[in-house]
């Protein structure tokens, strides 16, 4: 993708992440936009993380962890919804972000899954978790706990 075009996007990205009132996380050439879980007034629960990780880099990169506060463990899991059944989860070692695009992980595909909630989730509160990628290092993600499933 050209220099140009990539520029418009990332641009794009963060001025509707600034206007929807969430703050991206920038390292490097990695952005993660709209870092949200669901409310839970359960501790213990286990919750999907969603995001959307924006990647400048000409070079594929990948996320091998990711931290929050108010969680014990996070997995990185995959959704098998081949064979009989329901679909199932699958822990994965990482989660690959392509080459300068966007990655987005959700609960039907690649996600982070944050295990043991330490605490009920409110609505409207934020939390800085961590997260890790192979090639850009370490970076503060801004989490914002939203109201719904």
């Amino acid at each position: 993708m050209p220099l140009k075009r990539r520029l418009f996007y990332w641009t794009n990205s963060v001025a509707v992440a600034v206007a929807l009132g969430c703050a991206p996380a920038i390292a490097g050439d990695i952005d993660v936009l709209h870092a949200s879980v669901a409310a839970t007034d359960r501790v213990g629960a286990d919750i999907p993380l969603h995001l959307t990780v924006m990647n400048r880099a000409a070079e594929a990169d990948a996320l091998v962890r990711f931290r929050c506060p108010f969680a014990n463990f996070s997995e990185r899991v995959t959704v098998d919804k081949g064979g009989e059944g329901p679909p199932s989860k699958r822990p994965v070692q990482t989660i690959a972000l392509k080459a300068s695009g966007e990655t987005a992980l959700t609960p039907e595909g690649m996600h982070v899954m944050l295990l043991q909630t330490r605490q009920p989730l409110v609505a409207g509160e934020r939390f800085t978790c961590q997260a890790s990628f192979r090639k850009a290092g370490a970076l503060d993600v801004p989490v914002d706990v939203r109201a719904g499933p």
